[in-house]
């Protein structure tokens, strides 16, 4: 891929981690055709919202209600700021979410710190989230630039991060996950593979991994091999496919065979799985949603 894109993939990233009604001729109308919609597909899978993240921040109740029509049963928030989500409440968001027939799965935190660890666990249990995601090294260890993504400090540094963390959500009923890009498949400069550092260097009772299918295939590694390699660390996967010039593609229009990969679910430790598409290309978030799901069906995600 070019310098240039795989800089504005970076950017986009970048943007997810920081900190960021519709109309109807009687309510009872939109209630009415919401049930029938609902009714009519079936629901399952969960949807990452940052894939529809500019709706999300102009109207999060009408996306929150697309997305649930579009046939999602559970969501991933990255949409926390002030103490909300998305704008609102914790306790607030939990209600609204769990009144369309969604799940709040898990929500990722790229803004966390061993100082508001506390107040952001705590943010996210209220929110009723089960899973507290780290989407990059956090607190400033992050780094992007036209090379592309890696990071800065110490091995020992972020894994003992994760470590401090993984606990405090363990006490509080959450479960810690670290979503991968593809830097972590990649050697740095001692050689070492920081995936299987941190893996390797942490327990799974604190610690596990949000694998992003998309980002290990462009890294050029295997899933299959780090499923047999640390069996059931993978709790959770994004599923985003890959087109012919390596870019973003709704599942099941792309290169990646899901197909390999879910038949070695159990084996990879896979709990749930999001759907998640970090640029659409044109194409309109929403529509791109309904195809992915689509995907998911004939694929077998169900």
């Amino acid at each position: 891929m070019k310098k240039q894109s795989i800089f504005h993939m970076a950017m986009l990233i970048l943007l997810s981690i920081g900190v960021i009604s519709c109309g109807s001729n009687s309510n009872e109308e939109s209630t009415e055709m919401s049930e029938e919609n609902t009714s009519e597909t079936e629901r399952f899978g969960g949807l990452a919202l940052y894939t529809v993240r500019d709706s999300m921040a102009s109207d999060p109740e009408a996306t929150l209600q697309a997305v649930a029509d579009a046939g999602y049963a559970y969501i991933e928030a990255a949409g926390y700021a002030d103490g909300k989500f998305y704008g609102m409440d914790p306790a607030d968001f939990k209600a609204y979410v769990e009144s369309l027939g969604l799940t709040p799965k898990s929500t990722h935190m790229g803004g966390v710190t061993l100082e508001n660890a506390d107040e952001q666990i705590a943010a996210s249990k209220a929110a009723g989230f089960e899973y507290f995601v780290i989407p990059v090294p956090p607190m400033g260890m992050f780094t992007f630039g036209p090379e592309g993504m890696g990071m800065k400090g110490t091995k020992e540094e972020l894994v003992s991060i994760l470590k401090t963390i993984g606990e405090k959500c363990s006490n509080a009923g959450l479960k810690l996950l670290y979503h991968n890009h593809d830097f972590e498949f990649k050697p740095m400069a001692d050689g070492t593979i920081l995936t299987e550092y941190i893996l390797e260097n942490t327990d799974p009772a604190h610690v596990n991994y949000q694998m992003d299918l998309f980002w290990v295939t462009k890294a050029g590694a295997d899933p299959l091999a780090y499923f047999e390699k640390y069996p059931g660390r993978f709790k959770a996967w994004h599923v985003k496919d890959m087109n012919a010039e390596g870019q973003f593609a709704p599942v099941g229009t792309g290169s990646i065979d899901f197909g390999k990969i879910l038949a070695e679910k159990d084996k990879s430790g896979m709990v749930y799985y999001l759907v998640e598409q970090d640029q659409t290309f044109g194409l309109d978030p929403m529509e791109a949603i309904k195809i992915s799901h689509g995907g998911l069906k004939e694929i077998g995600f169900q």
